[in-house]
């Protein structure tokens, strides 16, 4: 059975990957932060597909944190075939009114914290022939976005990360990719999206006129996953209706 391991798993959108996974027999460790009840609800529902899983807690960007993680993963499973590094955080930040914590919270969670279960996830990849890695990043790392200078920042970084590591970890069979989506109806957006005339906005500004919803971002997580991607690494999967058309 390959093991797949998913951080920010308590909430929407890493719950549905979660659980995408596990419809297709992975084994799923859940990772979270302070989503407790949602962790623990998200392995009750794959241990009834008949599937293995656990909830593990962690701060991303604690190098103790994630190494006592993948202890306990290895000791459990003895394998990770996927890591799909889906925790981050998304905020409000003018340019000329960032302060540094502002600045240095988005690009630890988002872009240390991503390289730092990265990090840990090679070695064992190394070992057992081969993995695949996954990274959410956005399409604001592409094209960028104003009033989130730092999110843009952080998910760029994320991006020319992906391309680096696809070449140099070819060669022990590790598959590297992301997903960057556009907007997703998700608990992120929840604030934004309390106003509907602005989500009807959004909605109506998208090509096929819908805000993506956690499913539609789980669907090409899958496909990245799967056997179906096993000559593809390198690349940014953008999902995000049409509206930014950037490859």
């Amino acid at each position: 059975m390959q093991v797949a391991v998913v951080t920010g798993a308590g909430r929407r959108l890493g719950r549905h990957i979660a659980l995408s996974l596990a419809e297709k027999g992975f084994d799923i460790v859940v990772h979270y932060y302070s989503s407790k009840s949602g962790a623990e609800n998200t392995v009750k529902k794959i241990k009834q597909l008949g599937n293995r899983a656990i909830a593990v807690k962690g701060d991303i960007s604690n190098i103790s944190d994630i190494h006592r993680i993948f202890q306990r993963i290895v000791k459990t499973f003895g394998r990770v075939d996927v890591l799909v590094n889906n925790a981050g955080i998304w905020e409000y930040g003018e340019a000329d009114k960032m302060t540094l914590e502002n600045w240095n919270r988005t690009l630890t969670i988002n872009l240390t914290g991503s390289m730092l279960f990265t990090r840990e996830v090679i070695p064992y990849m190394k070992k057992q022939g081969g993995g695949k890695i996954i990274i959410i990043t956005s399409t604001a790392g592409q094209r960028g976005e104003a009033f989130h200078s730092h999110y843009a920042a952080s998910k760029g970084a994320l991006i020319s990360y992906v391309k680096s590591l696809s070449t140099e970890l070819a060669p022990y069979k590790i598959l590297v990719n992301s997903v960057a989506p556009g907007w997703v109806d998700t608990e992120m957006n929840d604030e934004v999206f309390s106003d509907l005339n602005y989500k009807e906005q959004i909605r109506e500004s998208i090509p096929l006129k819908k805000i993506a919803t956690a499913e539609d971002i789980a669907g090409p997580v899958l496909f990245l996953a799967s056997d179906l991607a096993n000559h593809i690494t390198g690349e940014i999967l953008n999902v995000n209706g049409g509206s930014v058309l950037c490859g």
